[in-house]
């Protein structure tokens, strides 16, 4: 996971809240309320893997995970906020929580959905955790309780009006290459980032139907540069895989043609993506001019770069380094 100091430069298409409100029962909201729905994986999971069968691997539940601002680890795969918290604090909304906390029923607020290890592809790490399709699912339950609480007319306004956050599709390309998988033996690399973009774009469609008109996209950032990835090449030689890196390229020029389509297809279409790729390796290969020390290897884990992923001690290896000043490093784990 990728330090999150930095300042979001991609358009946030969240309106401010103002009064005068509306109530319906005993629920008032602002004339002007936008809601914050986030589906993806561990770059904007804040705890649903906490609820679910899962391994300890695909959590960040334990310390030191959330040291730096909530001083206790929340199951965000970070030392603190992620990227949905900074968007809702900036919206003047709550932290939005995880679809699974218990308890948790202001949904007029929105939902996260995301799950860390989660891919586009129901196949990506298939039973350890939600999929973008049962993330979809999840999001229906939630429209159904809308139209329970505010009535169709208000719950479709509420969900047009709102914004969806979408960062998926990293594990998609990462497991296969972490996990000995054959998958990508079976495909061409268009032809897979084609199946990834494929079924993303069906699951923008779904959103789109039940309301969603306002959408975020992050980018895929750099993967093949990452500690955990670099670690696995053999002989240390800093470099970053290229196999992986051609596919996360091929997949951010395809999510970039594709959205344009959507535009021009989906009346009322809005959306803003940011180049996470460039952002982030800028970053990497010249940390000071950012007021970073660090940029290629982990704050926390061990073996070369500190990629080997165990930290908090949780994990198949034991043993693990902690740096000691995290706002150093680009890279957390």
């Amino acid at each position: 996971m990728m330090s999150l100091r930095f300042h979001f430069y991609f358009l946030i298409l969240c309106a401010s809240i103002i009064i005068p409100t509306k109530c319906f029962g005993n629920i008032c909201l602002p004339k002007d309320h936008v809601a914050l729905f986030i589906f993806g994986d561990s770059i904007v999971d804040v705890g649903n893997n906490n609820y679910i069968n899962t391994t300890p691997y695909l959590q960040s539940n334990f310390w030191p995970y959330g040291e730096s601002f909530f001083k206790y680890p929340t199951g965000r795969a970070s030392n603190g906020r992620l990227i949905p918290d900074f968007i809702a604090e900036q919206a003047n909304l709550p932290l939005i929580p995880p679809y699974l906390h218990p308890g948790y029923n202001r949904y007029t607020d929105g939902v996260n959905f995301a799950s860390i290890g989660a891919g586009v592809l129901a196949e990506t790490r298939q039973g350890l955790v939600i999929d973008l399709n049962t993330q979809l699912d999840y999001f229906k339950n939630i429209e159904t309780l809308l139209k329970q609480k505010l009535g169709e007319e208000e719950a479709k306004t509420l969900l047009v009006k709102a914004v969806y956050l979408i960062c998926v599709g990293n594990n998609d390309y990462f497991v296969p290459f972490t996990t000995n998988s054959s998958v990508l033996k079976s495909y061409s690399p268009e032809k897979y980032v084609n199946m990834v973009i494929g079924n993303l774009t069906t699951a923008i469609k779904e959103i789109y139907k039940k309301g969603g008109r306002k959408y975020v996209f992050l980018g895929l950032p750099p993967l093949g540069c990452v500690p955990y990835i670099k670690a696995l090449i053999p002989g240390n030689t800093g470099a970053c895989m290229e196999e992986l890196t051609t596919l996360v390229k091929l997949h951010n020029r395809a999510l970039s043609k594709v959205l344009p389509k959507l535009k021009s297809q989906l009346k009322g279409f809005k959306y803003s993506i940011a180049d996470f790729y460039s952002f982030l390796i800028e970053r990497i290969n010249s940390p000071s001019k950012y007021a970073f020390t660090e940029g290629k290897i982990a704050c926390c884990g061990t073996g070369p770069y500190k990629g080997i992923p165990s930290c908090g001690g949780r994990k198949t290896v034991k043993e693990y380094e902690l740096c000691e000043s995290i706002s150093d490093y680009i890279c957390i784990l």
